[in-house]
């Protein structure tokens, strides 16, 4: 088995530096997506994502709490990733995997600096009560490119969202919806790897195991850059950054474009 890995990573290497992918894709093309909202009557909003084989489900809660003492006219948000055993043969049951929250944070720092959701628009009364925004997503099927997924998946989701109403006696009426979230603007998630100068756009699981440097950008609608991480152990040039975020920030405007007119 470690042989055949070994020969398998061997042979994509090779393949990205004549320009060239096992599926026959070009290097920064993308599997077909596909992206479903009101996928689940129990949540205030919700999306489900499918790029390739990779399956991505997230949903949106609202909660009352207590604001941060530093931000106490805002709303709060919290965001979440879980791999579902069934996801992969590597996924199991128990407490959350290392990567699990990278990624869930990755996603998090993407929106929240994208400044797309305005939470004093989430204050019911300053210093007292705010909403919380709860995202919650689920691996259901892993073949790569998950940072992607997960994050359109949590936009979509947002954007899907309904406020739910608030009664007298401060109860959650979560089967009464009213009006939409408080977001404007659509930040995506972009992960483009890095082999040798090559740049490499919605890697399959097999080519993420054998292409370990990677930046994942999250992007706004007007080009800027909300959000930036370095993953993997080898260096980066400045120029092939440069190219990284360009081209990152160049297919976001693609995806934006095609699936959230």
């Amino acid at each position: 088995m470690i042989m055949t890995l070994k020969l398998t990573k061997e042979h994509i290497l090779e393949n990205i530096l004549k320009g060239k992918r096992l599926d026959s894709r070009k290097l920064d093309e993308y599997r077909e997506i596909k992206i479903e909202t009101g996928v689940s009557k129990k949540a205030e909003g919700s999306a489900k994502v499918t790029i390739g084989e990779t399956i991505v489900l997230a949903g949106v809660k609202m909660a009352t709490a207590t604001p941060y003492p530093d931000t106490p006219e805002e709303g709060v948000m919290t965001t979440s990733a879980e791999y579902l055993p069934m996801g992969a043969p590597e996924f199991e049951s128990g407490p959350p995997r290392e990567d699990e929250i990278i990624l869930g944070r990755v996603v998090d720092r993407a929106i929240r600096e994208s400044k797309c959701i305005d939470f004093k628009k989430l204050c019911i009364e300053p210093k007292e009560k705010v909403w919380m925004v709860f995202v919650d997503i689920l691996v259901m099927n892993h073949d790569g490119n998950l940072f992607d997924a997960c994050g359109l998946a949590a936009i979509a989701a947002l954007k899907d969202a309904k406020m739910p109403t608030l009664t007298d006696d401060d109860t959650i009426d979560h089967e009464n919806l009213k009006g939409s979230l408080p977001i404007k603007g659509t930040p995506i998630t972009i992960a483009v790897k890095c082999y040798k100068g090559k740049y490499i756009l919605d890697t399959n699981a097999d080519e993420g195991e054998a292409l370990t440097s990677q930046i994942i950008v999250g992007s706004n609608d007007d080009g800027t850059v909300s959000s930036l991480q370095k993953c993997g152990t080898e260096g980066i040039t400045k120029k092939e950054i440069a190219d990284m975020l360009k081209l990152a920030v160049d297919t976001s405007k693609k995806i934006r474009a095609k699936h959230f007119k």
